[in-house]
């Protein structure tokens, strides 16, 4: 499954559905969107906090996997997914990833039936006749890791063999997308060995992942033009007409994004600069401490990995417009 919170344009969305995937949906505004424009593909939706009204439509679309995050919603309102095959998400303890707010594991997060807490959902869900089919775990994102992903599939492989009626373990997604200097790529031929040596010991459980940034992020770029640049004491700033309106990322969990003036790329980088936005916000910064040409008012300037969380994150701050999405 793709997860499309990652970039939901219906170009893309027909593309990943040509080639074979599912697509993820967290809200049922994602789903009915994804139905929209791939109607045929497979869909998954995850809930996490979803009013009931949202969680009984889509318990409505009987072709759409379902996976329930939370215990007491199977306590309190157990009925809704009487007959229902259905997924349990559960927290495996710990989270992972580049920052604390992409972390979706362990008690701080949001996330996930604890661990000591699934037998109670497993008793609710067999109170009222939902079918547990499947566990579910992700623990976060920007993962570079081999062995998380098949640590996360033994664990869960290990939960499912005292739950008679499990078939599929999802293993999420979070597959990094290496973008600082020195980070290198996850090896996917060792992912593959190492799934496959998990798969080798529980061959009789289907293998789901949720793949999304790691699909589209090096896809797409923004671009942007210098505005204006300031010296302010030791401190260099280059001022682009994009900022956190366009691209949350760096403001909201200091995500890297590298970054490129296309009109200077034979120029030396002479300069170390704070690549900033027009914002009135003090975490408008798309890059910090960022070796640079000499950058001049009119420059375009590339920021890169912009293809996920992008424009699908975006907002009209400040009044400021949008930026043009170009499929090419």
């Amino acid at each position: 499954f793709y997860a499309t919170k990652a970039n939901a344009h219906p170009a893309i969305l027909r593309e990943l559905a040509e080639l074979g995937f599912g697509l993820e949906c967290v809200s049922i505004g994602e789903l009915h969107h994804a139905e929209a424009v791939a109607p045929t593909a497979p869909k998954l939706y995850t809930s996490n906090f979803a009013p009931v009204a949202e969680l009984a439509a889509v318990v409505a679309m009987a072709t759409v996997a379902l996976t329930i995050d939370n215990a007491d919603l199977l306590t309190r309102h157990g009925t809704l997914f009487s007959g229902r095959e259905i997924l349990l998400r559960v927290d495996l303890g710990v989270g992972r990833g580049h920052h604390d707010k992409v972390r979706t594991g362990g008690a701080a997060s949001k996330f996930g039936i604890a661990l000591a807490d699934l037998p109670t959902a497993l008793a609710a869900a067999a109170a009222v006749g939902a079918s547990v089919v499947g566990l579910h775990a992700h623990l976060g994102s920007g993962i570079l890791s081999v062995d998380h992903f098949a640590e996360v599939y033994a664990q869960l492989a290990a939960l499912a063999e005292s739950i008679p009626s499990v078939a599929i373990l999802n293993i999420g997604g979070g597959i990094g997308v290496p973008s600082r200097p020195g980070e290198s790529a996850l090896d996917l031929t060792a992912l593959a060995l190492a799934l496959g040596e998990v798969k080798a010991v529980y061959p009789h459980y289907q293998l789901w992942l949720e793949p999304g940034r790691f699909l589209v992020a090096e896809a797409g770029v923004l671009l942007a033009r210098v505005t204006q640049t300031k010296r302010k004491q030791a401190i260099d700033y280059v001022g682009v007409d994009a900022g956190m309106h366009n691209l949350l990322r760096p403001a909201l969990y200091d995500a890297y994004h590298p970054i490129h003036n296309l009109s200077r790329l034979d120029a030396p980088a002479t300069q170390r600069v704070q690549v900033v936005g027009p914002i009135c916000e003090s975490g408008d910064v798309l890059g910090s401490d960022r070796q640079l040409p000499d950058c001049q008012p009119g420059d375009v300037m590339l920021i890169a990995d912009a293809g996920a969380y992008g424009a699908v994150m975006a907002s009209h701050y400040n009044r400021r417009a949008g930026a043009d999405e170009v499929i090419l």
